[in-house]
């Protein structure tokens, strides 16, 4: 892969520090130019704005890639749900999937959740993770529907209570909205949540599951990695 930011005047490490700040931090573009200062980069925010958009995809693009290539999912049970999201005055939603260990599968924003939706929702999902064994749902029909199309009508798990998981899972990036004072417009919620979305896998080592020295050591292999992105 031929470094992106070979034309910059900024040090590749300065950008990737700018985009892991900005994007896996509920932080706003003038706080995360205050605490660059801080560290003796003089940056002004209107570059951390074009950094993001620039280089945020090609870094969660890569993330991605490793994380499919060694696997680093279940395909046992798959949660889906919807998040409401307001854009200009008007309602949108942003679809989600995660396995049960909480990996972010994918996201997809649309402007309804209707089957036509949610029949591209599974169709993206599938291509790139495959089917898992059970898919658990909250009770909208075009679920149903569309899973009657793909053929899935049987994997899927409507109970009471047992999409809660999914509800938590929303809780990141909700906080990251509210910083970001709402989206513009429907590319830049879908562009945000998938650069959000791998950031927030590759950072999240369930430090409730493990002990103190095995999270430093997997704090410390997240930290090398990234920064052997686009290197």
């Amino acid at each position: 892969m031929r470094n992106p930011c070979r034309y910059f005047n900024n040090s590749p490490e300065v950008i990737r520090l700018t985009v892991m700040m900005y994007v896996r931090y509920p932080l706003s573009l003038r706080q995360v130019e205050d605490l660059l200062h801080k560290r003796g980069i003089d940056i002004c925010h209107e570059p951390i704005r074009f950094w993001w958009n620039q280089f945020g995809p090609i870094l969660a693009a890569e993330l991605r890639r490793r994380r499919v290539h060694h696997r680093s999912y279940s395909n046992w049970r798959w949660y889906l749900d919807e998040v409401f999201v307001r854009i200009n005055g008007e309602t949108y939603y942003l679809w989600r999937a995660f396995d049960h260990e909480g990996e972010v599968l994918e996201v997809f924003a649309a402007k309804r959740r209707d089957i036509k939706a949610a029949f591209r929702f599974f169709r993206k999902s599938m291509k790139r993770y495959s089917r898992p064994v059970f898919f658990v749902t909250d009770r909208l029909r075009s679920y149903r529907a569309a899973m009657k199309i793909i053929g899935n009508a049987e994997r899927q798990e409507i109970e009471r209570w047992i999409n809660n998981r999914a509800k938590n899972s929303h809780q990141p990036f909700r906080r990251r909205e509210r910083v970001m004072a709402r989206f513009r417009s429907l590319n830049s919620l879908q562009k945000f949540a998938s650069i959000h979305s791998s950031v927030h896998n590759h950072f999240s080592q369930m430090r409730h599951l493990c002990s103190r020295e095995n999270f430093k050591v997997q704090r410390s292999n997240a930290l090398a990695e990234w920064r052997q992105l686009a290197a």
